[in-house]
Order: C-alpha cells, then structure tokens, then sequence
C-alpha cells in the first residue's frame, strides 16, 4: 500500500492508502476549492468551524449520489425483471 506525504489546508499529513496519486491529487484539489468557496462566503467563521461546513457539505453530496446510485439500481432491476417476463412469454 503505498503512502504519501501531503499539504492539504496548510495541514501536513502522512498517510497510506490504495488510491493511486491521480485520485490522492483530484481528492486534495477538491477540498481546498470547497474550502476556498467556504472561506469566501464565511471569511469571519474559524478554520475548524469551516471544516465542518466542508464536512457536511461533502457528507450531504455523498448522502445524494448513494441515493441516486440506489435509486438507479432499482430501476436497473425493474427493466432486468422486465425483460424476463418478455423472454418467459415467447
């Protein structure tokens, strides 16, 4: 498992994970941009105070896309079961 030695938010971590570098990289680059939107909109509010809003903010688009992943399987299996009762018709 490789590891890797980043700056994220002026924070210095050290970490080991299977994702490879482009992932690590896309996944740094995404935090310090909802991070600098944050800062914008809340530039009187606390750095930990900021991470949590971040936090939230990436739990809720994680919360949205697990439902629509959900809700995309359930249809998936509503066409699948479909299609076998076409094919047990013939």
């Amino acid at each position: 498992m490789p590891g890797y030695n980043i700056n994220i938010l002026g924070l210095d971590l050290t970490f080991r994970t299977d994702t490879g570098p482009e992932r690590v990289e896309q996944a740094r680059k995404l935090l310090e941009e909802r991070f600098a939107e944050l800062e914008q909109r809340g530039n009187k509010l606390s750095k930990e105070r900021l991470l949590v809003f971040l936090a939230l903010g990436l739990a809720d688009d994680y919360l949205y896309s697990d439902q629509k992943l959900a809700d995309l399987n359930n249809r998936v299996n509503e066409l699948l079961q479909k299609i076998d009762r076409l094919e047990t018709r013939k």
